[in-house]
């Protein structure tokens, strides 16, 4: 069994001497984004919670945790459940894992459509819905590897298009196929805004029933507000990421998100951690901040509730 230690009247795991810079990351990091909070608070804003935006060990870049540590952190809060992403890697078999490992706690896992995968892979999706436990539920349009995140860095190698001219490729509506055959989520990537809106149109036209923008305010998306409101009249949820509060813009960011998400609707969106990166803060300790910090922007129970409790439980087909 590991160690805790305790602050606050909560109890948290030591997982690799970690749980001091849990206590740190609930107890101050609210304050750097402007919202007071203490243990008590993110207990209960992260009771029933469920982040699907998840990086972890195993992957090719340093990361704070291992999946099955990221999920015993996650029911230590009390959360529902979690989504883990990995740019290269299908997290399938590390959910079906981390489900035996922490029982209680629901976790799924993906594919990202990046180029170690074959990129714009039918087949590599259909795989993913046939691997043991069958909880690979997200397909993320490709990432890293997007020809808009490539040519958004202004990087000189090969990227994986899911459109050209205007039209999205045959093996684009291929996957989108499969997506929908097998009730899978149908998440934008790091695709352009653009091509975001192609790709949930012809979701909603072959069936699609999940879809997510993924970070749709950040790089290189950059999704704007009325954008952001016709994907969300084309069936999918607008996701918003916590990312790191501790960094200069953190508080900008937070106010950019609180405006954006009133004029799209609570309804439509979701709030997710997209953490795990060594050196910021853990996932379930930075998406309590997260929620609290929207929460001293006005947002009410209720709506912090719909957007980080009820959306992603509709997104991956819970009750």
């Amino acid at each position: 069994m590991p160690g805790v230690v305790q602050a606050g009247g909560v109890r948290y795991p030591v997982i690799r001497g970690l749980a001091v810079f849990a206590v740190f990351s609930v107890l101050w990091m609210p304050a750097l984004v402007g919202q007071r909070g203490g243990p008590d608070d993110a207990a209960r804003v992260l009771a029933g919670a469920i982040d699907i935006h998840v990086h972890s060990d195993p992957d090719n870049v340093p990361r704070s945790v291992d999946g099955l540590e990221a999920a015993k952190l996650a029911r230590s809060h009390g959360m529902r459940g979690m989504v883990l992403k990995n740019h290269y890697d299908p997290t399938a078999g590390l959910a079906f894992l981390a489900r035996k490992e922490v029982p209680g706690l629901e976790v799924f896992g993906g594919i990202d459509l990046n180029l170690p995968v074959g990129g714009m892979n039918a087949a590599a999706v259909e795989h993913l819905t046939q691997v043991a436990g069958g909880w690979g539920r997200l397909v993320w349009m490709s990432t890293f590897d997007a020809e808009n995140q490539v040519r958004f860095s202004k990087a000189n190698r090969p990227f994986v298009s899911v459109a050209r001219s205007g039209h999205l490729l045959p093996e684009t509506k291929a996957v989108i196929s499969v997506i929908a055959r097998h009730r899978l989520v149908l998440a934008t990537g790091h695709v352009s805004s653009q091509e975001g809106l192609m790709l949930l149109r012809e979701g909603r036209q072959q069936g699609v029933e999940h879809m997510v923008v993924t970070h749709a305010m950040n790089e290189p998306v950059l999704m704007t507000v009325p954008q952001m409101q016709e994907a969300a009249k084309e069936g999918a949820f607008i996701e918003f990421v916590a990312g790191s509060l501790a960094s200069a813009d953190a508080a900008a960011r937070i106010d950019r998100y609180a405006d954006a998400i009133r004029k799209v609707g609570a309804q439509f969106c979701i709030l997710s951690s997209d953490l795990g990166q060594k050196g910021n803060a853990l996932p379930p300790d930075g998406f309590a901040a997260f929620l609290l910090a929207l929460r001293g922007k006005g947002f009410t129970e209720q709506e912090v509730d719909r957007m980080s409790k009820q959306n992603p439980a509709k997104l991956l087909g819970l009750p």
